[in-house]
């Protein structure tokens, strides 16, 4: 594993990269990470706002954590590095640039509506922005742009509508299409994840496996199997290492 700048990772040439990216690229923009040493996510234990069991419990106080998290989010703007993402994607493509985010804040997708350009975003832990029935995973899911009400009902069967994001005890979402980028990306680049969080903990072993170049760019490297480590934020990383790849 070799430390290197953000201008000196590999070239891209005409290769293919899946970028995943954590709670470290949305860090710089105030995003808070809810992970902390105490394992409290703002004053609540996991099991009580992050898990189904939570929500069929106390259906209430898990509506209320998560509205709070969306009226955090309105205040919060996209930074370098997720535009940097965008711009590459724009200039690349999707089939040669796969977005794969742990994240749920939806600041990638925020970034390129900023600039007037679509975006291909996977998603792996749900969305804050959806909602989605509590007892039909293929029923429709319903945009939500601020509180969740407490009468909303899932229009295909009546049963409540939860928040669409992924759990603990849950499996995380798009893992078919993860596993498509993975089996052709020549370049992998894990950016502000912690790397203890399977399935994505194991992507860029699975990278490597299949000849990637395995890079990642975090404040504090996680030691995995990487060739290359950027020990840099994402908001600096990203538009240099995007400048890099487009020149």
């Amino acid at each position: 594993m070799q430390v290197i700048a953000p201008e000196e990772v590999p070239d891209l040439g005409e290769g293919t990269v899946v970028i995943l990216s954590g709670a470290g690229l949305s860090a710089a923009s105030g995003v808070p990470t809810f992970r902390g040493a105490d394992g409290l996510w703002e004053g609540h234990r996991i099991e009580e706002v992050a898990t189904p069991e939570a929500w069929f419990q106390n259906r209430p106080l898990v509506r209320r954590f998560y509205n709070e998290r969306r009226r955090n989010m309105g205040s919060v703007e996209p930074n370098a590095g997720h535009r940097a993402l965008v711009e590459l994607q724009a200039s690349l493509g999707p089939g040669r640039v796969w977005l794969v985010t742990q994240n749920i804040d939806g600041l990638i997708q925020r970034a390129a509506r900023q600039v007037g350009q679509p975006v291909e975003v996977i998603e792996m832990h749900g969305s804050l922005w959806h909602l989605k029935c509590e007892a039909r995973d293929d029923h429709p899911r319903v945009r939500i742009g601020g509180d969740q009400e407490e009468a909303a009902m899932c229009a295909r069967c009546g049963a409540f509508l939860r928040p669409d994001v992924v759990w603990f005890g849950e499996v995380p979402v798009h893992m078919d299409r993860i596993a498509i980028g993975l089996s052709r990306a020549t370049h992998f680049l894990s950016v502000g994840t912690s790397g203890v969080v399977y399935p994505a903990a194991g992507f860029a072993r699975m990278a490597r496996e299949r000849g990637a170049d395995c890079i990642e760019v975090n404040l504090d490297p996680t030691g995995g199997p990487f060739s290359h480590v950027v020990a840099v934020g994402a908001e600096l990383a990203l538009p240099v290492i995007a400048a890099r790849w487009l020149a």
